[in-house]
């Protein structure tokens, strides 16, 4: 499928979407919100891409949304008093990807590149690990603008940073650098500018080497241990989920490669 906002591509089972509004630093507006969802769902259902990364074009990640889209639907919320939420939920928009970053059963890495910010930074919170360039910028700009962080950010962003950072970031919707971003953990690694991605390829080559079917299971039970409050329960689904997976071809073959020697050969079964 073509797409006009983003670019996707494949590299072995390493699959790659490239947010490509650069001249407006990749906001999103209707059309790419759409087509980033469309891009999620081709991903989960293609068997044979085990990693998602998704970059920028240009010099940024992503800005957040478009003024000028912004700017229609602040039209619409007064014109007949919806909520935003009932204006931007449903197929096709931030907020449905965010939840379907969040929910592949694949391992998401964000390389930041340049500025994220409001939508755009909590898109990338909602990847599973976060590679920034060394000229990456990181702003929770919402308050600036008016508005609440949203697209689950109040969520994901104090279960990174902490409730105090997480706040000041908020509060003051100051920038900061992709070196400050690693202190407080809001990113895992920075890199050379132009070695991002090929640290994000290296990344996600050593990740697609395991079991998809492990690695899938093992976000879900990551993401769900995060909010569990009794140990025990997420033990008994821990093992439940390693029941199930014992019965897959995959764990057979981890066994058999590990007593032959040999790197194993997973097929995703």
């Amino acid at each position: 499928m073509a797409y006009k906002t983003v670019i996707y591509e494949k590299e072995g089972v390493v699959a790659i979407m490239t947010l490509n509004r650069p001249e407006v630093k990749n906001a999103f507006d209707g059309t790419m919100q759409a087509e980033m969802d469309a891009v999620l769902t081709e991903v989960a259902r293609d068997r044979d891409a085990r990693v998602l990364i998704i970059t920028g074009a240009g010099k940024a990640f992503c800005s957040g949304a478009d003024v000028a889209y912004l700017m229609s639907l602040g039209e619409q919320h007064a014109l007949h008093q919806t909520t935003m939420e009932e204006l931007i939920r449903g197929d096709g928009n931030v907020l449905t990807t965010v939840l379907k970053i969040r929910n592949l059963p694949k391992p998401v890495i964000a390389a930041v590149n340049g500025i994220a910010a409001g939508g755009g930074l909590a898109m990338s919170l909602a990847c599973d690990i976060r590679l920034a360039s060394e000229a990456a910028r990181f702003n929770m700009i919402f308050t600036k603008r008016g508005v609440i962080p949203e697209s689950g950010s109040t969520y994901t962003l104090p279960r990174l940073v902490g409730t105090a950072r997480a706040l000041e970031l908020i509060f003051t919707a100051e920038t900061i650098d992709a070196a400050e971003a690693e202190r407080i953990g809001l990113v895992n690694r920075v890199i050379p500018a132009d070695q991002l991605m090929t640290a994000a390829k290296e990344m996600a080559g050593k990740i697609a080497r395991n079991s998809p079917l492990a690695l899938g299971f093992a976000k879900a039970a990551i993401y769900k241990g995060i909010a569990e409050t009794d140990i025990a329960a997420q033990m008994d689904y821990e093992a439940y989920i390693e029941n199930v997976l014992m019965g897959t071809d995959d764990f057979r073959e981890g066994i058999k490669s590990f007593m032959e020697g040999r790197p194993p050969q997973f097929k995703g079964r």
